[in-house]
Parts: structure tokens; C-alpha cells; sequence
């Protein structure tokens, strides 16, 4: 089989009141990324020829959403919800159009893998008409039972309402994921009968009106965190948590050193270079990329990407990050630039060797090689209507406690005086002091203090 001749239907109609939300069921984010978003990227990996993506109506939000990670997809409108059979024929436009195999993937169970996509494929290649993706849980209770005969081959899916003492007590059980390579798929779908306990249109059915038409059905087994179907708040945690996990695990394969795994947090797209280091309770946001040999310390708070800055966030090279940095969507940290603690970086440029070591804001700037930015600095970006640019200079000196209000240029090589409020521009190598001339009263204190005793003493 070619990808270019897999169409994947994916089902996303569900509008799942359990999450007691306002937000459809899909659209609820794992690692930064809505469930519906990790299943269609995890379907473009697979090099699907078409995708189609079914929703109930009144969904224009998952449509959307769907639309920004599969451009070319095709969207069906379940109207009436009547099972997943019927979510898959609700796509019949899109399916009678199709000549090749058919995967039918649901938004609501993210973590499925690209390699186990292509085992439940290879099965097709080996013969099957029907492949059916199992798992065995713990406890069964619940899921649909992968009946098998004595060959191997799949007999049918019983939903455990529908199931015979017998049938339930198999421990094999069905995620929903199937595969198709069937000369009239539409024909098997528009037999499916809905005499079953709900009342509803199983696409489990399947499997059974395939073999009465001669065709073979198998069972590919998958693990069990891949197949965890997300309905509740409870269920979307435990699937951020096999995330992180996956995630975490790679990271380390790949050179990376996490002081206390556990503790980390990482993106769908986080990008970690070899002899990177990370301490405890370190999070990562979208659009995060950290070159080879970063150190980033405690808490810290990275994230690159947001609906304004979509640019990505880069640390490059031997750069160390905090301990408690934040840096914002837009930051470029250069090589060998330290970003020390209580440091802000947004939208904002640090080329290398340059530092802000303590307590800074340096927000849609540039601060040029090897400049320092003292603690207390701040890059006064905004005015309550529009954001404006702060350049430092490569080698400048910002002192302690300053304010540049931006626009405000600071030339290369120039210094600004602790406790500066800087508004025009500062030549190169200049100095820019502004702050009040200090007075000093000698005496003053002590009789400041006798002059209050006396009152407090007549009360």
C-alpha cells in the first residue's frame, strides 16, 4: 500500500459534558496541542492522501481547528449522532470519492503512535480486510470484547451490554480504532443494523457484516496508554501525564540530563539538544527550541509561541537560563547569554555573551554582545496603546535600578548610571546619568527622632 491511498477519517462529534466545559471535548489541550490536533498530525505522519474530519453540528470552533492542522481536510456534519457507524457514513461524500484503504481514528484518544498506525496498516498487507486495533486493560468492565476463532482471525466486537457471560470474561478489548481495505466499504457500513442495547449504528458491527461477505477481519494489540480515551478532566490528566512521560523518556535517550524527570513539563513540539541541562520544575510552552549544552535551572518558565508571536523562542548554545527566568514567545537568547533569576525576556533579542543576571524586565528590545543589564532594569515597552523598541549596544553597561522608556537607543559600548531614567538616545560610548542631585543634612536624623520622642512622650 501506497499512504497516498489512505484516506483517515477521524471522529470528533463527541461533545463530551463530562469535562464541564463550555470548550468541545477535542478542543482540550494535551502538552499545548488540542486532542484533536495531536490525532491529524499523528494522521499526517502516517502520509495520508485525505483526511476527513467528522463533527456534530454546531461545531465551527472544532471545524476550525481542524481546518489550521489539516488544511485540505474534507468536514462532515453528524446530524443526528445516532453512533459511530453513522459518524463514519456521515463523511460518504468523501468516502465514495475514495479509492483505497480507509483508517478511522477518534479525536478524543490522542496518544495513539505512528508506528502502531502502520502495525494495524501492515495488517491490511498481510491479508485483512478489517483491522481492528485491541488492548488489554486491567479491568475489562466497560469495553467492547474482541471475539476471536480458532485461526486467530476476528470474529466479532461485542459492546459489553450486548455481550454473553462468556464474552465478557475475554480480556482482549477494543480501542474503536479500525482499518479498511474492502472492495465496498460504504456497502458493509449501509448494512450495520441497530438492534443492539443503544439502539445506535456500531461501526464494531463491521467486522461481522464483512465476514458474511467473505472477508477477513484480524486484531492488531496496542498498549493500553496508547488507547486511553479521553471523557473527564480526570482522563485529559492522565493522558498529559503518558505524555510527559513518552516525552520526558525521549529527551533523555537523546542526551538530555533531567535532574528530576518528573518535575519537567515539555510541549508537543519542545526541541532538545544534546548536553542540555534542566533542574526541577521547569516548564515549557509551544514553539520552544534549546541548542546543545544549555543549562536551564529551577523553575523556570519558557514558552515561544502564542496567538501574537508565532515565531518560536531559540536558546542557543551554552547559554544558562535561571534559576526562576521566564521567557516569553519572541525571546532569542544567544550564545554563552546568561538569563539569571527573576529575569523577564519578551519579544526581545540577547546576542551572545550578553547578561541580565538579576531582577529584569527586557521586553521588545535588543541587547547587543556582551552588554550587561543590571538588576532593577527595566525596558519601559509600553505606553497603554502601542509597544515600542529598546536597542542596547553591543558591549553597553546598563546600571542597576534603570528605566529605559522606550523608543530609546543606548549606543555600543555606552554606560547608564544606577537609578537612570533614560528617554533620548545615549551616544556610543557615553555616560548617561539622570537622577536627582543627592543632598545630605548632617544631624538631621538624630533630631528627627528626639523631635518625635517628645511628642509621643506628651501622647
Amino acid at each position: 500500500m501506497t499512504t497516498s491511498s489512505l484516506l483517515t477519517v477521524v471522529l470528533a462529534a463527541g461533545k463530551g459534558t463530562r469535562m464541564k466545559s463550555a470548550k468541545p471535548k477535542v478542543l482540550h489541550a494535551i502538552a499545548g496541542r488540542s486532542m484533536l490536533g495531536h490525532v491529524l498530525a499523528t494522521a499526517a505522519s502516517l502520509g495520508a492522501g485525505r483526511q476527513a474530519v467528522v463533527i456534530g453540528p454546531d461545531m465551527d470552533a472544532v471545524s476550525a481547528e481542524a481546518l489550521r492542522h489539516a488544511p485540505g481536510a474534507s468536514i462532515a456534519i453528524q446530524a443526528n449522532q445516532l453512533g459511530t457507524a453513522d459518524a463514519v457514513l456521515a463523511a460518504r461524500e468523501t468516502l465514495a470519492a475514495h479509492r483505497g484503504d480507509v483508517l478511522v481514528l477518534y479525536a478524543d484518544t490522542p496518544l495513539i503512535t505512528e508506528a502502531t498506525l502502520r502495525r494495524l496498516i501492515a495488517a491490511l498487507d498481510d491479508g485483512a480486510n478489517v483491522a481492528v486495533l485491541g488492548f488489554t486493560p486491567d479491568d475489562p468492565a466497560g469495553y467492547g470484547r474482541l471475539v476471536k476463532d480458532g485461526i486467530g482471525d476476528l470474529v466479532a466486537i461485542r459492546e459489553e451490554k450486548d455481550a454473553s457471560a462468556d464474552e465478557r470474561k475475554i480480556g482482549l478489548c477494543n480501542s474503536g480504532v479500525m482499518a479498511f481495505r474492502c472492495p465496498d466499504l460504504l456497502g458493509i457500513l449501509d448494512r450495520i443494523g441497530n438492534t443492539n442495547a443503544k439502539g445506535e449504528y456500531y461501526l464494531t458491527d463491521a467486522v461481522e457484516v464483512a465476514r458474511a461477505s467473505h472477508l477477513r477481519a484480524r486484531v492488531v494489540e496496542g498498549e493500553a496508554d496508547e488507547v486511553l480515551g479521553v471523557n473527564s478532566r480526570v482522563q485529559l490528566a492522565e493522558a498529559e501525564a503518558v505524555f510527559q512521560r513518552r516525552a520526558r523518556f525521549s529527551a533523555m535517550e537523546e542526551g538530555v540530563t533531567m535532574i528530576a524527570p518528573d518535575t519537567v513539563f515539555l510541549s508537543h513540539d519542545t526541541k532538545l539538544g544534546r548536553d542540555v541541562v534542566i533542574e526541577p520544575n521547569v516548564f515549557f510552552g509551544p514553539g520552544v527550541t534549546i541548542e546543545d549544552g544549555v543549562v536551564i535551572k529551577a523553575n523556570c518558565h519558557i514558552e515561544g509561541a502564542d496567538a501574537k508571536v508565532k515565531v518560536g523562542l531559540r536558546v542557543a548554545t551554552g547559554a544558562e537560563i535561571g534559576p526562576f527566568a521566564r521567557l516569553r514567545p519572541g525571546a532569542e537568547i544567544g550564545r554563552d547569554v546568561h538569563v539569571g533569576n527573576f529575569v523577564e525576556v519578551k519579544n526581545a533579542t540577547m546576542e551572545a555573551g550578553s547578561k541580565a543576571n538579576h531582577l529584569a524586565y527586557i521586553g521588545d528590545g535588543h541587547v547587543g554582545a556582551k552588554a550587561n543589564i543590571g538588576a532593577g532594569t527595566i525596558f519601559c515597552n509600553y505606553d497603554g496603546f502601542n509597544k515600542h523598541r529598546t536597542e542596547v549596544g553591543a558591549g553597553a553597561f546598563v546600571g542597576s535600578n534603570s528605566s529605559l522608556v522606550a523608543p530609546v537607543k543606548i549606543g555600543a559600548g555606552a554606560y547608564v548610571g544606577s537609578g537612570s531614567v533614560i528617554t533620548r538616545e545615549v551616544e556610543a560610548g557615553a555616560l548617561a546619568i539622570e537622577r536627582s542631585a543627592q543632598e545630605s543634612r548632617p544631624l538631621w536624623a538624630q533630631r528627627f527622632r528626639e523631635r518625635m520622642q517628645r511628642r509621643k512622650d506628651r501622647g
